[in-house]
């Protein structure tokens, strides 16, 4: 089949399901090729190449290299050798490091990445939504995301949502028609990428891919602006506070050697590669390697993460809000009873419910399922199905229009106080009877016993209506009451012990249900939950938002709530500076997903949910989440290791070195000795991403604060000062130093206590209490041991060192000592004044 056969039909032509011939499986790929993957904003290709030669692009590395070149082409070559050696070896180890984690988390990605259902080779298949090419048929039902723009070739109560393109927050409904009508996304018989199915089902014949699609522009301006997360912000506002702190560095080091009539060239590229030195350069590296590390381990534990900041944001949730079905319950639920009004076994509303159930086209709940898992009733076959009312959050119910010798009748099945609401007559042993109050009484007297057992409850009623074309909600009046369908839907085993898990971790639940308040409270109550006072949608709706704030804050169940009012809660939340996290797997929760800080959803999703997801539950489950939480926070712990330690001894170098071009008439330290301490001692930081964690800090939600930042680094960082000008004097008072030995010892010393240190900051504990991981000791006590023999190595000379006098590491290791119990006392009184204001 040629590739011309499939452009759309002539506008006289009627396409149907029956019709339409899908692409074969090279016919696609040659597609593929000319049109490009569907994707309307796709990311920049990386060439690895390219990649490795952006990193030279940072303005102090630029100025590095430029200065090195002057140096070489002055005479200077091996010095330029080695600044040049060390720049490489920086970025390599960069470059390395960060492609091996994007891979990593790309390969994750890619396991949870949206698809559609295409009509390949003659048979209906799942491929990714980026091969999805023009010509493909593609086949829609509720919860799908639409892949492309696409000509419906046939629809069944189809309703999509468009708020993405045209702002409209209704959904609105789609037919397939005889002749094209335009390609404006108010076209009705078309459907777009970025819209989402929520009832109804179709197939259709894609036109357009990509960046060629109507929400291809707008996809677009929206890549270019990422909203930033609160991990995000945090980075960004600690990257502009050292910045600042570099630039008045690198000016007032220029100003004093000037002024002090220093060698120019020699002074800036100190100066420089002091710069360089004080710049975190391998933060972004680090921080990639830390959540990508815990991405991985999260995977391992079957949570996929989609965004790499996520897992900060994951290990900050304070407030977890989630549904009780699928979360608290397995989620299977089993028809256990079809009965009348009263509470007697029902065949007529099995068969009424079997109908509804069979002829429906919407969201397929596990409710519908259950149903039509028994044996069809014989009183529910030989009808054919006339129209559909579609489900909606706001009704609660769904109507399907049955015809069996020309007599019509409209079927309900919904929440009972909903069709309670509807009906005026209700089924008794003697026919159908008013439903006056008492009789009202009785019925939800059998509703509520069945939902305080715990049971979901769903009422069937019914109504005989005229013959027309089309029937709306308007016609779900003066119902005749069947009886009600009672579902079990039995606790998790292990749900108790998860949720003492999250509260031993400091995360409170929330159930937010579109279920009654009887059942969800006997739930809770197995689960060991304690639901206190539920607060239902009604009386949402009478709430100010000031008001909510209070009550969301002090309630942990919300019953009968619509997908609006659980935007409201978490906002609320949100307000109240809680850091919330929604579970959620259907098409109703996809807005709530969006609006909590960390969306969760899981595998088995509908597209919409995880789409709107930051993270994704292989299996669902609240004891998966925990340990995704303990993740999360340990990426953030050693994240916030290397911001401490980086901080802390960048800002007392900067006194040290500031002080010393003071008063000496040397240079305290060469350029490329600076930036080869700078490279060594990061290296010893590579291997954080492996370190343990303080069991303490995994315990409760952690928060970026870059005022204790701020306040480690004015602390801390003025000790290794002290420390460092009395290496100076002991260096030329005590050990009579030239400018070779002051700068062989200044940067033995510097090494040292700046990595050495790194097994007291890394935990709020003693440092023999809390162990370091394998790989960092090691790496650490490696570059320690390395500092130390390159002054008596064959590299000596060339990197401007002497031999040390055997009695200067004695000294040394007194220091030392001296330094790190100095620092552990610092830390304490700074860790304990912090957590005394966090409590």
């Amino acid at each position: 089949m040629s590739t011309q056969s499939q452009a759309p039909a002539p506008a006289d032509a009627k396409v149907t399901a029956e019709s339409a011939v899908g692409l074969t499986s090279q016919e696609a790929a040659a597609l593929l090729q000319q049109f490009g993957p569907n994707d309307p904003a796709p990311a920049a290709r990386h060439f690895a190449v390219l990649d490795f030669l952006r990193l030279f692009l940072n303005p102090l590395v630029l100025v590095l290299l430029i200065a090195a070149t002057i140096s070489a082409f002055l005479g200077g070559t091996t010095d330029a050798g080695i600044i040049i050696a060390i720049v490489l070896l920086s970025t390599g180890l960069d470059f390395a490091q960060t492609h091996k984690s994007e891979n990593a988390v790309r390969q994750l990605r890619d396991r949870v990445a949206p698809t559609a259902t295409v009509l390949r080779d003659g048979k209906w298949q799942e491929t990714p939504r980026v091969r999805v090419v023009p010509g493909d048929v593609v086949r829609l039902s509720a919860g799908d995301l639409v892949p492309a723009d696409a000509r419906l070739l046939d629809s069944r109560d189809l309703y999509v949502q468009q708020a993405a393109l045209t702002g409209e927050s209704l959904p609105v409904e789609k037919q397939a028609g005889e002749k094209a009508v335009g390609s404006q996304p108010d076209a009705p018989n078309m459907v777009f990428l970025g819209t989402s199915v929520v009832s109804g089902a179709a197939t259709a014949r894609v036109v357009a891919t990509g960046a060629k699609t109507a929400f291809g522009d707008i996809a677009t301006r929206l890549a270019t602006r990422p909203e930033q997360t609160a991990f995000d912000r945090g980075l960004k506002d600690f990257s502009l506070m050292l910045t600042r702190t570099v630039v008045f560095l690198v000016m007032f080091l220029v100003v004093v050697s000037l002024v002090r009539h220093k060698q120019p060239l020699q002074s800036l590229l100190f100066a420089v590669a002091l710069a360089v030195g004080l710049t975190p350069e391998f933060l972004p590296m680090i921080v990639n390697v830390t959540l990508a590390k815990g991405a991985r381990a999260m995977a391992r534990r079957n949570v996929i993460v989609k965004h790499l900041s996520a897992i900060q944001n994951f290990g900050s949730i304070d407030t977890l809000c989630t549904d009780k079905t699928g979360t608290l319950t397995s989620g299977s639920m089993a028809l256990d009873h079809a009965l009348d009004c009263f509470g007697a076994p029902s065949q007529q509303v099995l068969a009424l419910a079997y109908l509804n159930s069979k002829f429906e086209t919407g969201i397929q709940s596990p409710l519908d399922m259950a149903i039509l898992k028994v044996p069809e009733p014989d009183d529910s076959k030989g009808y054919e199905k006339r129209d559909e009312i579609p489900y909606d959050f706001e009704r609660r119910r769904l109507s399907v229009v049955v015809e069996r010798q020309s007599r019509r009748r409209l079927i309900t099945k919904g929440a009972p106080e909903g069709i309670l609401a509807l009906s005026t007559r209700c089924e008794s042993d003697h026919g159908a009877i008013p439903l006056d109050p008492a009789t009202l009484d009785r019925c939800r007297k059998t509703a509520d016993g069945l939902s305080r057992q715990g049971i979901r409850v769903l009422a069937v009623a019914y109504v005989e209506v005229e013959a027309r074309a089309n029937y709306s909600a308007d016609d779900e009046s003066g119902l005749t009451l069947a009886g009600f369908l009672a579902f079990s839907d039995p606790p998790l085993p292990d749900a108790g012990e998860a949720l003492a898990a999250l509260r031993r971790q400091g995360v409170g639940v929330k159930i937010i249900t579109g279920d009654g308040d009887l059942v969800t409270a006997h739930v809770c109550q197995q689960v060991g939950l304690e639901s206190g006072e539920i607060v239902l949608g009604a009386e949402l709706e009478r709430m100010t938002d000031a008001a909510l704030e209070h009550v969301a804050e002090t309630t942990t169940v919300f019953a009968r709530v619509s997908p609006a009012q659980k935007n409201r809660i978490i906002a609320a939340l949100r307000r109240r500076r809680h850091v919330v996290g929604f579970m959620g797997d259907g098409i109703n929760d996809a807005p709530s997903l969006h609006a909590a800080d960390v969306g969760i959803s899981v595998s088995t999703a509908v597209d919409v949910a995880r789409e709107a997801a930051d993270i994704i539950l292989v299996e669902p489950g609240l004891d998966v989440l925990a340990s995704g939480i303990t993740e999360g926070r340990k990426a953030f712990g050693n994240v916030m290791k290397y911001l401490l330690m980086g901080t802390s001894s960048n800002f007392g170098n900067m006194f040290s070195m500031a002080g010393a071009s003071i008063i000496l008439p040397f240079l305290p330290m060469l350029p490329t000795q600076i930036l080869l301490n700078n490279f060594m001692y990061d290296l010893s930081q590579v291997a954080i991403p492996t370190d343990n964690v303080d069991s303490e800090f995994l315990r409760t939600p952690q928060k970026w604060d870059i005022g204790l930042i701020r306040r480690f680094m004015v602390l801390i960082g003025p000790i290794s000062s002290i420390f460092d000008f009395l290496t100076f004097y002991v260096l030329l008072h005590f050990f009579h130093a030239d400018e070779v030995q002051f700068h062989t010892g200044w940067f033995v010393e510097s090494l040292a206590t700046q990595t050495l240190v790194l097994f007291v900051i890394r935990t709020a504990h003693s440092p023999l209490r809390s162990r370091p991981s394998v790989p960092l000791a090691a790496t650490a006590l490696i570059i320690v041991a390395a500092g130390v023999w390159l002054p008596f190595s064959p590299l000596s000379g060339v990197l401007g060192f002497a031999p040390l006098p055997a009695k200067y590491f004695v000294y040394l290791s007194a220091a030392t000592v001296a330094y790190l119990m100095l620092v552990e006392v610092g830390k304490r009184l700074l860790f304990g004044s912090f957590t005394r204001a966090r409590h």
